[in-house]
């Protein structure tokens, strides 16, 4: 199963692709992920995605084009993936199927999760994650049984630099202006799959699992 997750920042676009890495046993690829641990290691690329990522803004296509396909190409991608976080341009929408080309891979579905706005600022401004481990908590919806702690591994909880209610509002001015055409690119293509992220984490679940059985 190849997929991409898209939908607004807050989405859940995370959470769920932790759930279908373990149902259908294939790589979750976040870029987010990536460019946190090059901030965290102080690399080069790390302080020039921090730059942008810090203002809610977009890291340049050429930086993330190459860590895409870097990634795509490991033999763990061959039999499925899933990708949270790109394409996020349509740019990026167009060097993916490229990238797939290259590889002899076809796309089975581009997941929509679709989340309303103030629902947006609710969820992450409260949204906390393990420094250590990368799990990720919420103070209403999902706290960790000892405040500031992760449960999994012990690591200190942090907010996120752009998961302020002004960067939030930010990044959703970023996403609206780029990245909702990106559903439009994969609506036309007939690759659109529509969910609705405002359901539960399990209703969210379950209506994936039924509707990736119809491709």
């Amino acid at each position: 199963m190849k997929l991409v997750l898209l939908g607004p920042p807050g989405a859940g676009k995370g959470t769920q692709a932790a759930r279908l890495e373990n149902y259908y046993s294939i790589p979750h690829i976040s870029t987010g992920d990536i460019f946190r641990k090059a901030i965290k290691n102080e690399t080069e690329l790390g302080q020039k995605a921090k730059q942008y990522l810090d203002q809610g803004k977009l890291v340049p296509d050429e930086v993330t084009n190459g860590i895409v396909k870097e990634r795509l190409a490991q033999s763990d991608c061959k039999d499925g993936f899933i990708l949270d976080g790109f394409p996020r341009t349509v740019n990026q929408a167009e060097a993916l199927s490229q990238i797939l080309n290259d590889l002899d891979y076809e796309l089975d579905a581009a997941v929509n999760i679709k989340v309303n706005d103030d629902e947006v600022v609710k969820r992450l401004s409260g949204r906390r994650i393990c420094d250590d481990c990368g799990a990720t908590y919420h103070v209403d919806f999902n706290p960790p049984q000892e405040e500031g702690v992760c449960d999994q591994c012990g690591g200190e909880l942090y907010q996120r630099d752009d998961d302020t209610p002004d960067t939030i509002k930010e990044r959703l001015e970023v996403y609206y202006d780029k990245t909702a055409a990106v559903v439009d690119y994969y609506k036309d293509r007939g690759s659109l799959l529509k969910i609705d992220g405002e359901q539960s984490l399990d209703e969210v679940f379950a209506d994936l699992k039924e509707n990736l059985k119809e491709i």
